[in-house]
C-alpha cells in the first residue's frame, strides 16, 4: 500500500513571531513560525491581516530573530531549527520568496539537549548573533558586510560551559562597545555528584554576561551574579544613549532590572485578587516599543494580563522601575508591537488577534514601583488588581486558528453536497466546536426580493473609464428590469433599455454606449440617448450571444452566426455571416488583447458534443481553427486571459496565456489552453463540479479576472500565489451572476437565485475551509455523534484542571462586583459595558480573561448534548465532587436501546505521581428524543477508564491496564470477564466482528479475540515497536492506523497467514496455548506504512470530502492542521510521484537546511508514503528547473502540473 500525504489546512498555531521591515522601506511585516511552516503576514490599511507568503520548511522551527546591519534599510531573519544549522533568510520582494543568504552547520540534526538552535539572541546593533542550546553549548557568529555590501558571517566562536542549563538568552544594548550577551544559567555539576539531594535543593540560577571581543575575535564570561530561582526570561533594555542598557529579568512574582556594577532594582508584579496563594505569577511573553525620546515594555503574565513597564533613569542610573496594569488579552506565545500602532498577539491556543493602540497606558491605573516595595516577614508584600475591559487596546482583526484539535469527526449532518468536518478546538474558556466546510467563506452584503423569478442579471458601466457600475439589469421571462446604482438601488425607466422583452445580454460597447440583445434584435443605446435597432431577419430569433467591448456575435435559431464589429464612430457594423451545421449551444469571444482592435478567437459549442474555435480575423473570418470533442454537450463557454507576468507572485516568469473553459451538461468543467497564435487547443483537464451543468461567468477578484462557475453549488476559479485554484463557495445554489462594483463594495458579485437578488463578496482567498464556531465551556476532550429518529446530536465531554465550577464562578463575580469597584479607582469603568454583549466585551468575558484559577487538584467537567443544525445546547450536565470526564461512547445493551457511557476520574493528580481517588463509569439514558440525558447509575472502578467501546451488546472498558467486559445491571455495571495482560494503560479500543483492537498508551496496538463459549479475552498479536499512542483508527480487518506523540503516523497489519490461522481455529486451543514472544503475544504485526508528520496527530478518521469520491485517512493535529493520506490505485502513479519527489529533494532542498528524507524519517525510516507537500512545491520552482525535472521524468511541465492537480482533486 502506497499513500500520498497532503496537507489540506496548514497549521494555524504559532510557535514564535517577530516583526520588522523585511521588504525594506517603511512597511512592517510579521514573520511567524507555525511548527514546520514559515509565514509572512502584513496588516493592510484597513487593519485586516493578509498572508503574503507561506513556505513549508520540512523541519521544526524553534526560534526566530530579526536583525539589521547598521545603516541598512531592511531586516534579515535568523532561523534556529532542528537542522543543526543556523540559517539567515532575506525576503525577496520582487519574486515574493525567502532567499537563503547563509547556512552554517554547527551540529547534529534533531531537537537535542546540547545542540544549539533552541535560543537565539541578536546584538541590538546587528553585529553578532548567539545561538544557544538548552544545555552546555552556545555559539556566537559575527555578522558583517563585504565590499559589495553583501552580508557575511564568521565561523562560530564558542561560549560553552559544561553542566549548565540555559533558561533564556538575549543581547545587551551597549551601543558600539563590544557586543555583550546575557543568559540565565543554572550549574548542576554539584547536584549531579551529590546523591543526598542537598546540592540540588541549594542550586542557584545565575545571570551571566558574555562579551564578544571584536578585536581578539574571542568570547569570554564577563560577569556573573546570582538571580532569583524563579527567573525565566530576559528582556533587553535600550542603551547606547537611548537608555540605561542592562536587562530586565522576569522572575516569579518580580521584575528585576540588572546591569553590571548597578544595584538591583526590583518591583513586584501585581496579582489578581482571586488568585490562590499557592500560585505565582510568571511572565510568558514580552515586547519592547522604542521611540526617539522614550521606550516602554509590555510584559504578559501566564493569566493573560499585560503590564506596561517603564524605567525612570538619568543616563546610566535607573532610579525607579514601574509596573502598571495595561490590559488583559488571551495568553500569547509572542507579542509584536508594530510601528503603525498595532499589537499582534500570537495566542497560545485559539485565534490570533490584531489590536490597535487606543492609548499607551498613561492614565492612572494599578501600579507597583520599586520605590514602594514593602518587605514583611513572609517576603515582599503583594499588590492586587482587578481585570477590566480593554481600555488601551482595540481588537480589529483575528486570524482563525484551530489549535489544538482535540478530536475530529467527518460526517454530513447538514445533508449538504459534501460532508463537514467537526473539530473540538481550543483550551479552557476559549474552546469551541468548529464546523469546517470545504470552500471559501462568503460575506453577504444585501438580499432583496424581486417581483418575479429572474432568469439572468448583468451589471454595466456608463463609460469604459468609470470606476463603478451604473446599472444592474435583471431579465425575467417577459420583461427586463433596470436598477440604477447610487446611494441606494432603485428602479429607473429612462435608461433607454427595452423593458417589455426578456434580455439575452447587456454590456458596454465601444467606449461609452450600451447594448441590449433581446430575442428579436439588438438595441444600441448611444451616450447622447440616440437608439439604434437591428432587427432579426424574418421570423428567426436570437438564441445565443457572445460579446466583448468591440465585437458581438449572435446565433440565430437554426444555427446561423452573425458577426458585428464597432467601427471608429462607435456604430455597430455587420461584418460576416456563417451557417453552422446545427443549433448553437453556447458562444464566447475572447477578451480584446491590450493595444489591439479586435480579438481573434470565437468559441462555439454545439449539441454534437463539440467545441470549435473560429477565427475573427478579416483575412480568414469564420474559418474553423481547431475542434475539440467533449463528453457531453457544452452549456456555457468562457475565455479567461492570464496576463504575462515577470517574477510573479510565485517568483517564476509566465508568458500570457488564454484558457478556454466549458461547462458541460453532465456537470463537468472542461479546461483547455488556447494557443495565442494558431488557436490550437492543448492540455485539456476536466473536473466534476456538481449535478447541474455549470454556467460560467467572468468576475474580478483582487484586481484580476477570475471565473465563477454556478453548478449545484458555486465555485470560484482564480490564481493565488502562482497556482490556479478551483474552490467551492460556501453559499447556496445560484442561477446567474455578474461582477459588481460600487463605492460600498469594490469587488462583489451580484447574483439571482429563486426570486431574490443577492450581492456578496468572497473573503480570504487561498483557504481550503471556512468555519463556523460554537463556543464551549471547558477544554473539550472527546465527542460522539448520536442518531435518534433521523436527528443526529453531538455529545461532547469537557473538563479543566484547576478551575472553579460555574456556580462558584458566578458567586465570585457577584462578590467581585460589590467589593472590587473601588480598587481600580474608577467605579464607572466597572459598570456593565453598555450592554454590548455581542462583542463579548462585558467586564468579565471569560473568553478574554480566562477562568479564575483554583488549586491544581480541583477539576471541573461537563457533558453537553448539542444540536448542530441550530447550534444550540439542549442539555448540559456539570459533574460534581471533583470528577472529570475522559471517555465517552454509546452502548446498545441487549433490549435496552442506546445508552451513553461516560468514563470519569475523581480527584486526578499528575504530580508528584499520577493518583486518583477513584474512577467511575456513568450510564445515562437519552430522553426527550435524544435531546437530554438522565443518569441511570454509576459504577466505581479502581483506575481511570480512558477508553470505552460498544461490543456485542456489552461495554468494553479499558481501566488502567485491564481490559474488562461489562454488562448492564439494575444498580451498577456487572463484570463479565477481564484481561490484565496489557503493559501500561489502555487508551483506545476498536472492535470489528469478534476482534478487539486495543491501543496501549506506551506500547502500540494489541489484537485480541473474545471467545464467548469460554468467556475469555485473548491477546493473539501485538507490535514489537514501543509507540506512545495519541490517536488510532480501524482501517480494515487486519489493519490499524495509529499516531504517536512524536509526530509519526503509521499503519500496522497482521500478516495474512496469521490472520487466516486465527480465524480458522475452531477449538480456540491454538490461541490459548501458544507461547508468547518478546514478553508479549505469540504473533507480531508488521508495520506497512510509516511517515513523520512533524506535528502531534490527535485524531484520525476514514472519510471522503468529495461527493462520490474514494475514502482516505484524514488527520487533525495539535497545531491545528488537517491532512489526508490518500492510497494510490495504480503502480504508474506511485513510480511517477516517487521519482518527482526524488528529483525535488535533490534540486530544491528545504529552506532551513534540514534534509527532507531524514526529516520524514525522524524516528523511523519513512515507508511507502510520498510527500505531497514537497511535490506541490514544483510549480513554485524557476521555469528552467521545472523543465530540467520534467525532462528527467520524460514529461512536459504541463503534464506534471496536471498530475498534481488531478491527485489533489481526488482529495479535496
Amino acid at each position: 500500500m502506497y499513500l500520498y500525504n497532503l496537507t489540506l489546512q496548514q497549521a494555524a498555531g504559532i510557535v514564535c513571531a517577530i516583526n520588522g521591515s523585511f521588504s525594506g522601506g517603511k512597511v512592517q511585516e510579521i514573520v511567524v513560525a507555525r511548527g514546520k511552516v514559515l509565514d509572512m503576514l502584513r496588516p493592510d490599511e484597513n487593519g485586516k491581516i493578509q498572508k503574503l507568503l507561506s513556505v513549508e520548511v520540512f523541519g521544526a522551527i524553534r526560534s526566530l530573530a530579526q536583525f539589521r546591519l547598521t545603516g541598512a534599510q531592511k531586516d534579515y531573519i535568523v532561523v534556529g531549527s532542528d537542522s543543526g544549522r543556523i540559517v539567515i533568510l532575506e525576503y525577496n520582494k520582487e519574486k515574493n520568496v525567502f532567499d537563503k543568504v547563509h547556512q552554517e552547520t554547527f551540529g547534529k540534526s534533531g531537537c537535542r539537549r546540547i545542540v544549539p538552535g533552541q535560543y537565539l539572541a541578536i546584538d541590538p546593533k546587528g553585529r553578532a548573533a548567539m545561538v544557544g542550546a538548552c544545555e552546555k553549548q552556545k555559539l556566537v557568529y559575527v555578522l558583517n558586510r563585504d565590499t559589495a555590501a553583501r552580508l557575511t558571517i564568521s565561523s562560530p566562536l564558542e561560549a560553552h560551559k559544561t553542566h549548565t542549563i540555559t533558561y533564556s538568552i538575549c543581547g545587551v544594548d551597549c551601543g558600539f562597545d563590544n557586543p555583550i550577551f546575557a543568559a540565565i544559567e543554572l550549574d548542576y555539576a554539584e547536584a549531579d555528584q551529590d546523591s543526598t539531594g542537598q546540592a540540588a535543593a541549594e542550586a542557584q540560577k545565575h545571570l551571566t554576561f558574555y562579551e564578544l571581543d571584536l578585536g581578539l575575535n574571542h568570547v569570554s564570561r564577563k560577569w556573573s551574579e546570582q538571580v532569583d530561582n524563579g527567573a525565566n526570561m530576559l528582556v533587553t533594555v535600550p542603551g547606547g544613549g537611548d537608555g540605561p542598557s542592562g536587562v530586565l529579568v522576569c522572575a516569579e512574582n518580580f521584575v528585576i532590572y540588572k546591569n553590571q556594577g548597578h544595584p538591583d532594582v526590583r518591583a513586584v508584579i501585581p496579582r489578581r485578587a482571586d488568585l490562590p496563594a499557592e500560585r505565582g505569577v510568571l511572565i510568558v511573553s514580552a515586547a519592547t516599543h522604542k521611540q526617539k525620546s522614550m521606550f516602554f515594555f509590555l510584559l504578559q503574565t501566564e493569566y493573560g494580563d499585560i503590564f506596561k513597564v517603564t524605567l525612570d533613569h538619568d543616563n546610566e542610573r535607573v532610579k525607579e522601575l514601574k509596573i502598571k496594569y495595561f490590559d488583559t488579552i488571551p495568553v500569547s506565545s509572542s507579542l509584536c508591537v508594530l510601528k503603525s500602532g498595532f499589537l499582534f498577539a500570537a495566542s497560545e491556543f485559539g485565534n490570533h488577534v490584531l489590536y490597535q493602540f487606543q492609548a499607551i497606558g498613561d492614565d492612572p491605573d494599578v501600579e507597583s514601583s520599586s520605590n514602594t516595595l514593602m518587605e514583611t516577614e513572609e517576603g515582599f508584600q503583594p499588590l492586587y488588581f482587578q481585570p477590566r475591559k480593554l481600555k488601551n487596546l482595540l481588537r480589529i482583526d483575528q486570524v482563525e486558528s484551530l489549535m489544538p484539535i482535540m478530536d475530529m469527526k467527518v460526517d454530513n449532518l447538514f445533508e449538504e453536497e459534501t460532508p463537514q468536518i467537526f473539530t473540538l478546538c481550543g483550551r479552557g474558556p476559549r474552546s469551541s466546536l468548529r464546523i469546517l466546510r470545504p470552500g471559501l467563506a462568503v460575506s453577504e452584503m444585501a438580499v432583496s426580493d424581486l417581483p418575479g423569478v429572474p432568469s439572468a442579471v448583468w451589471t454595466v458601466k456608463k463609460n469604459v473609464n468609470d470606476e463603478f457600475d451604473a446599472y444592474i439589469v435583471v431579465s425575467f421571462a417577459n420583461a427586463t428590469l433596470v436598477l440604477s446604482i447610487g446611494e441606494t438601488v432603485e428602479e429607473v425607466s429612462d435608461s433607454g433599455f427595452l423593458d417589455t422583452t426578456p434580455s439575452l445580454a447587456v454590456s458596454l460597447i465601444g467606449d461609452d454606449s450600451l447594448m441590449q440583445v433581446h430575442p428579436s434584435g439588438i438595441r444600441h443605446i448611444r451616450e447622447d440617448g440616440r437608439i439604434n435597432e437591428w432587427r432579426t431577419p424574418g421570423k428567426r430569433t436570437i438564441v445565443k450571444v457572445g460579446a466583448n467591448r468591440l465585437q458581438v456575435v449572435i446565433a440565430l435559431s437554426g444555427g446561423e452566426l452573425i458577426y458585428f464589429e464597432v467601427d471608429l464612430n462607435g456604430q455597430l457594423m455587420e461584418v460576416e455571416k456563417h451557417e453552422m451545421s446545427g443549433d448553437v449551444a453556447c458562444l464566447d469571444i475572447a477578451p480584446v488583447p491590450e493595444g489591439r482592435q479586435r480579438s481573434r478567437f470565437l468559441a462555439v459549442g454545439s449539441y454534437d458534443n463539440s467545441i470549435r474555435i473560429l477565427s475573427l480575423d478579416p483575412d480568414d473570418c469564420m474559418q474553423v481553427l481547431s475542434l475539440q470533442s467533449v463528453s457531453s454537450p457544452p452549456e456555457s463557454l468562457i475565455f479567461l486571459e492570464v496576463q504575462a507576468s515577470v517574477g510573479g507572485e510565485d517568483g517564476a516568469d509566465h508568458p500570457a496565456s488564454l484558457f478556454l473553459n466549458a461547462g458541460l451538461q453532465n456537470g463537468v468543467l472542461f479546461r483547455t489552453v488556447v494557443d495565442m497564435v494558431t488557436g490550437q487547443l492543448s492540455d485539456a483537464r476536466s473536473r466534476f463540479l456538481g449535478l447541474k451543468a455549470p454556467k460560467l461567468f467572468s468576475i474580478s477578484v483582487r484586481g484580476r479576472r477570475a471565473m465563477l462557475c454556478l453548478s449545484s453549488r458555486p465555485w470560484l476559479g482564480y490564481i493565488h500565489q502562482g497556482h490556479f485554484l478551483l474552490t467551492p463557495l460556501s453559499y447556496e445554489t445560484l442561477e446567474y451572476a455578474a461582477s459588481f462594483s460600487s463605492d460600498h463594495c469594490a469587488e462583489g458579485v451580484v447574483s439571482v437565485a429563486g426570486t431574490a437578488l443577492r450581492v456578496f463578496t468572497v473573503e480570504r482567498l487561498g483557504e481550503t475551509f471556512n468555519e463556523t464556531s460554537i463556543p464551549l465551556r471547558y477544554t473539550p476532550r472527546k465527542f460522539i455523534l448520536h442518531q435518534q429518529q433521523k436527528q443526529k446530536m453531538l455529545v461532547i465531554i469537557e473538563s479543566d484542571q484547576g478551575a472553579l465550577t460555574a456556580e462558584e464562578r458566578e458567586a465570585a463575580k457577584k462578590e467581585c462586583f460589590e467589593t472590587g469597584i473601588e480598587e481600580n479607582g474608577k467605579a464607572d469603568q466597572m459598570e456593565n459595558g453598555g450592554g454590548d454583549d455581542e462583542d463579548k466585551e462585558d467586564p468579565f468575558s471569560d473568553e478574554q480573561y480566562g477562568y479564575p484559577k483554583a488549586e491544581s487538584d480541583r477539576w471541573v467537567s461537563c457533558i453537553r448534548v448539542l444540536d448542530p443544525k441550530t447550534a444550540t445546547t439542549t442539555c448540559l450536565l456539570e459533574l460534581q465532587d471533583n470528577e472529570a470526564a475522559f471517555s465517552i461512547c454509546t452502548v446498545n445493551f441487549k433490549d435496552k436501546g442506546a445508552l451513553l457511557a461516560v468514563g470519569t476520574a475523581q480527584g486526578l493528580q499528575f504530580w508528584p505521581k499520577k493518583t486518583q481517588i477513584a474512577g467511575y463509569i456513568h450510564i445515562y439514558r437519552f430522553v426527550d428524543g435524544g435531546k437530554s440525558l438522565e443518569l441511570l447509575h454509576k459504577t466505581k472502578m479502581e483506575g481511570v477508564p480512558l477508553a470505552l467501546c460498544n461490543f456485542k451488546g456489552k461495554l468494553l472498558a479499558g481501566v488502567g491496564n485491564v481490559l474488562r467486559l461489562y454488562d448492564l445491571g439494575k444498580r451498577r455495571l456487572l463484570r463479565k470477564c477481564e484481561n490484565k495482560m496489557f503493559p501500561s494503560a489502555i487508551n483506545s479500543i476498536h472492535t470489528y466482528r469478534d476482534r478487539i483492537y486495543v491501543g496501549d498508551i506506551q506500547e502500540s496496538f494489541h489484537y485480541c479475540k473474545y471467545r464467548p463459549d469460554e468467556n475469555q479475552l485473548y491477546i493473539f498479536a501485538d507490535d514489537c515497536v514501543p509507540r506512545w499512542l495519541t490517536a488510532s483508527h480501524h482501517v480494515d480487518f487486519d489493519t490499524m492506523a495509529g499516531s504517536d506523540k512524536f509526530g509519526n503516523i503509521y499503519f500496522v497489519r497482521l500478516p495474512q497467514d496469521v490472520s487466516d490461522e486465527i480465524e480458522e481455529d475452531p477449538t480456540g486451543g491454538k490461541i490459548k496455548w501458544e507461547q508468547g514472544k518478546l514478553n508479549g503475544a505469540p504473533n507480531k504485526v508488521e508495520e506497512i506504512v510509516q511517515f513523520h508528520v512533524g506535528d502531534v496527530v490527535t485524531s484520525l478518521q476514514k472519510a471522503s470530502l468529495l461527493p462520490g469520491g474514494g475514502e482516505y485517512i484524514i488527520y487533525g493535529t495539535m497545531m491545528g492542521s488537517l491532512g489526508a493520506l490518500h492510497a494510490f490505485t495504480s503502480r504508474d502513479d506511485v513510480d511517477f510521484f516517487s521519482h518527482l519527489e526524488m528529483h525535488l529533494r535533490q534540486e530544491h532542498p528545504p529552506l532551513c537546511g534540514r534534509d527532507h528524507m531524514s526529516y520524514r524519517s525522524a524516528y523511523f525510516p519513512v515507508k511507502d508514503v510520498i510527500d505531497g507537500d514537497l511535490c506541490e512545491q514544483y510549480p513554485t520552482l524557476p521555469m528552467d528547473m521545472q523543465r530540467k525535472i520534467a525532462d528527467e521524468l520524460d514529461r512536459t511541465p504541463a503534464e506534471i502540473l496536471k498530475k498534481l492537480e488531478e491527485i489533489r482533486n481526488k482529495i479535496i
